[in-house]
């Protein structure tokens, strides 16, 4: 376990957050206060609600910096029905599905179902999103053109 995960274990089920792919979206303190409190020590408190209700707040974390193991039986976490890649305006890029990011020299970087890439070119975590887009004005729109279009500025007809 990398040394910026953490583990937080509960009676039926236990947390894995990693403090460095967290980009502090709020999922999971607005999706379960009583669980997600960062006012307090710990932080997270995993049997502080059904681990159902955990597990479901969890998948909605869109970094992919929150993970769960049921201990109580009950199903494992998931991949996504289907890939996707979705450029959100002004923001990162989240990718879904079975995504494996790699260096240039073929080494897997992370393997993992939810990942939220840079695409500012300012975050202090690349390729991983820190939410630096926030403060230096990146205001691209995350429109992607039609494929007649992209086809048309490549040939540049």
């Amino acid at each position: 376990m990398s040394d910026t995960v953490r583990l937080y274990v509960g009676k039926d089920i236990a947390i894995a957050y990693d403090t460095e792919r967290c980009i502090h979206a709020a999922e999971c303190t607005r999706g379960l206060p009583a669980v997600f409190d960062n006012s307090r020590r710990p932080w997270i408190q995993a049997d502080a609600a059904s681990t159902n209700a955990i597990a479901a707040v969890i998948a909605r974390c869109p970094s992919g910096a929150l993970h769960f193991i049921r201990r109580d039986g009950g199903d494992p976490e998931t991949r996504p029905d289907h890939d996707s890649v979705t450029v959100t305006p002004g923001g990162p890029l989240y990718l879904r599905g079975l995504v494996r990011l790699l260096k240039t020299d073929g080494n897997v970087i992370v393997e993992d179902t939810r990942l939220t890439l840079c695409r500012c070119g300012q975050s202090h975590n690349k390729p991983f999103c820190d939410n630096s887009h926030l403060g230096v004005a990146f205001d691209d729109l995350g429109a992607a053109p039609d494929q007649a279009e992209a086809k048309r500025h490549v040939s540049g007809k």
